[in-house]
C-alpha cells in the first residue's frame, strides 16, 4: 500500500494534474472587470450609447406637436411707383413716389383638435421605449460576448496546459522506454510507441496554442485589453441548480422580461399607432392662430400704398382634407398588413425565448450532475493511472498501458474544465434568456473564479 500510495503521488506530480487556474499576479481581471473595461471600448456598444441618446429625442418630437409653435416672420422691399394721373387727379397721386416698406410680425399657433398628431406622438413615444429596449439588450449582448471571450481564453489556457503536461509526461516516457531499450530491458514497439503519442502530442500543442492566440485576439478586440492576468476556475466548484428549479417559472418570467419580447412589442405598439395615424389623416384639424403684425415705410409714399400700421389677430383656423389621391387609405393598409406582420414576431419571438430558457435552464441543471460524474471520471482516472504505473513497475502492466492510462487522466481533466465553463456559459444564457443578465450576474459568477 505505501508503495502504491508513493506511486499514486508520483504520478500526480508528474502529470501535473490539476483542474483550475491560478489566479495570477496581483491585479487579475475577473468577469466584472473585462465587462466594466468593454463598455468604454466596444464600438457596438459605444453605437448604442449614441442610438439611445438619438431614440430618446422621439418622444421629445411627439410631445411638441401638440405644443404652440411661436414664429416671427418679417420683410423690407423697396417700392417704386410712376403715376400718370391727370391734372384732376394730379393733386392726389403724386406722379413719381418711392420709398422703402419693412413688415414684421408674430404668429402662434396652439393645436386644439387634430387626433392625427396625438396618433403620431403615441408613435414616437414607443419609438423612444424601443430604443431604450434595444439599448438593454446590447448591454445584454455585451455582457454575454465578454464572458464567452473571457471563458475562451481560459479553456484554451487550460487547453495549452494540459497537452504540455502531456507533452512532457510522454517525453518522460519516451526516455524512459529509451533507456531500458538501451540496456536490454526493454523493447523497441515500446519506443516506437512512446515516440508516435509524444510526436502526435507536439502537433496538438501548435493547434492548441493557435486556438489560444484566436481567442486571446478576440478578447483583446472586445474588451480593449490583453488578457494577459484573468482570473481561472477556482479550486472549490460548487454547481448549484437553477432556482426556482421549475422550468415553467423560467419560461413565464422569460416572455415577460424578454427584451426580444420587449423588442417586438414595442414594433407592434409602434405599427397599431401607425394605422391610427393614417386612420385619423382625414379627421379636420382645429387650431387657435393669434397674431400681430406691423408695417412701416421710409420714404413719400402714398398712406394707401404703405401706411404705418399695426394690428393683432385672433381665430381659429380649420382645416378639412378632402383628398389626397388615394394616398392616405394605401399608406392605411399598408400599416394594416404590418401590424399583422409585428403580431406573427411577437408569437415567434415568444417561442424563441421559450426554447432559449429551456436551454439555459437544462444546461445548468443537467451541468450539476453532470460535473459531479466527471469529477469522479477523473479521481478514478488518477487512481486508475498510478495502479497501473505500479502494475508496470512490477511487471504485470506494460508501457502502452501506461501510456493509455496517462491519456484518459488528461482527457478526463479537459472534460471537467469544459463542464465547468459550460455550466457557468449556462446560467449567464439563462439569464440573458429571461432578460436578467446584467453587471450584477457576472458579479455573482465571480464567486466561481480565483479571488
Amino acid at each position: 500500500m505505501k508503495r502504491f500510495n508513493m506511486a499514486l503521488r508520483a504520478g500526480q506530480v508528474a502529470l501535473g494534474c490539476m483542474l483550475f487556474l491560478s489566479a495570477g499576479e496581483s491585479g487579475a481581471i475577473d468577469l466584472v472587470g473585462a465587462y466594466e473595461q468593454a463598455l468604454a471600448h466596444d464600438p457596438s456598444t459605444l453605437a448604442a450609447n449614441d442610438a439611445l441618446a438619438a431614440g430618446q429625442e422621439k418622444a421629445v418630437q411627439g410631445r411638441a406637436l401638440l405644443l404652440p409653435s411661436l414664429r416671427l416672420q418679417g420683410g423690407v422691399g423697396r417700392t417704386v411707383v410712376h403715376s400718370s394721373a391727370t391734372d384732376d387727379g394730379a393733386s392726389l397721386i403724386p406722379p413719381n413716389t418711392s420709398g422703402t416698406v419693412r413688415q414684421a410680425g408674430v404668429v402662434l399657433v396652439q393645436p386644439l383638435y387634430d387626433r392625427g398628431a396625438v396618433a403620431t406622438k403615441k408613435q414616437l413615444r414607443e419609438q423612444t421605449n424601443l430604443a431604450q429596449t434595444r439599448f438593454g439588450q446590447s448591454r445584454q449582448d455585451l455582457a454575454l460576448r465578454v464572458a464567452e471571450a473571457y471563458f475562451g481564453v481560459v479553456l484554451g489556457e487550460e487547453t495549452l496546459r494540459v497537452v504540455q503536461a502531456e507533452k512532457a509526461a510522454l517525453r518522460q516516457q519516451r526516455d524512459r522506454a529509451k533507456a531500458r531499450f538501451d540496456i536490454g530491458q526493454g523493447k523497441i514497439t515500446d519506443l516506437h510507441e512512446a515516440q508516435a503519442r509524444l510526436d502526435g502530442v507536439e502537433s496538438r500543442e501548435v493547434t492548441a496554442q493557435s486556438a489560444l492566440e484566436q481567442r486571446r485576439t478576440r478578447f483583446q478586440e472586445i474588451v480593449g485589453t490583453s488578457p494577459d492576468q484573468l482570473s481561472g476556475l477556482a479550486a472549490r466548484f460548487a454547481p448549484r441548480p437553477p432556482e426556482p428549479d421549475n422550468l415553467a417559472a423560467w419560461q413565464a418570467k422569460g416572455e415577460e422580461q424578454s427584451f426580444l419580447v420587449k423588442t417586438r412589442q414595442s414594433e407592434l405598439d409602434i405599427a397599431g399607432a401607425e394605422i391610427d395615424k393614417y386612420r385619423l389623416a382625414s379627421r379636420p384639424t382645429v387650431s387657435l392662430v393669434a397674431g400681430y403684425n406691423t408695417q412701416g415705410q421710409t420714404g413719400n409714399l402714398a398712406p394707401w400704398v404703405a401706411a404705418n400700421t399695426r394690428s393683432a389677430t385672433v381665430g381659429l383656423q380649420v382645416n378639412i382634407p378632402l383628398y389626397a389621391g388615394g394616398g392616405l387609405d394605401s399608406r392605411e393598409r399598408e400599416s394594416v398588413a404590418k401590424k399583422s406582420q409585428a403580431e406573427q414576431e411577437l408569437a415567434a419571438a415568444r417561442r424563441d425565448v421559450r426554447l432559449n430558457v429551456q436551454d439555459g435552464f437544462l444546461s445548468v441543471k443537467t451541468g450539476v450532475s453532470r460535473i459531479a460524474a466527471l469529477e469522479q471520471s477523473l479521481t478514478s482516472a488518477r487512481s486508475a493511472l498510478a495502479a497501473t504505473i505500479l502494475g508496470r513497475d512490477v511487471g504485470t502492466r506494460t508501457e502502452p498501458d501506461v501510456l493509455d492510462a496517462q491519456q484518459r487522466v488528461f482527457a478526463a481533466e479537459l472534460d471537467v474544465v469544459q463542464a465547468r465553463l459550460d455550466y457557468l456559459l449556462g446560467r449567464l444564457r439563462l439569464a440573458a434568456a429571461t432578460g436578467d443578465l446584467s453587471e450584477d450576474t457576472l458579479r455573482s459568477l465571480n464567486g466561481w473564479l480565483a479571488s
